[in-house]
């Protein structure tokens, strides 16, 4: 798939069967050959202690859409592309009933082996968007398991 697919018909073959991604209420907003834009809403039962995001739920919104920028929207029969390691930087904190958004994008790929960086923001009060976290993910693709 060359172009990003921004229609109704929107899909990807990992989200069929991603039982976390539905229970965080994931949309999918965006999708292309090495790159994904995903969406939720910041719920209470996502909250830390403190009352701000859980750094785990950013984490996840974040592991989706390199999931999501890494694969094929169709899937593939013989491979599979996962996460050989992850960094993230957590800039601010996530406030309650905020959305969140992710976009990722592929930066480099050499062979079975690629980087992406994943920008997790946050909507303001005002309307515009603001870095939440900086997300930097290490892929290989491998062979589909049994």
């Amino acid at each position: 798939m060359s172009e990003t697919q921004t229609t109704q018909s929107l899909s990807h073959a990992i989200l069929t069967d991603d039982h976390a991604a539905a229970w965080m209420g994931l949309e999918l907003l965006a999708v292309g050959d090495g790159t994904a834009t995903i969406s939720m809403q910041l719920r209470k039962e996502m909250l830390n202690g403190f009352g701000i995001a859980h750094g785990g739920m950013v984490f996840a919104l974040a592991d989706t859409a390199f999931a999501l920028s890494c694969n094929p929207a169709e899937g593939s029969a013989d491979t599979i592309t996962v996460a050989s390691g992850v960094d993230i930087n957590f800039l601010k904190p996530g406030i309650p009933g905020r959305t969140l958004t992710a976009r990722g994008e592929r930066v480099a790929q050499q062979g079975r082996s690629g980087v992406y960086d994943i920008t997790v923001t946050q909507s303001t009060p005002s309307g515009e968007d603001e870095v939440l976290a900086i997300f930097r993910g290490r892929s290989r693709t491998i062979p589909k398991p049994a």
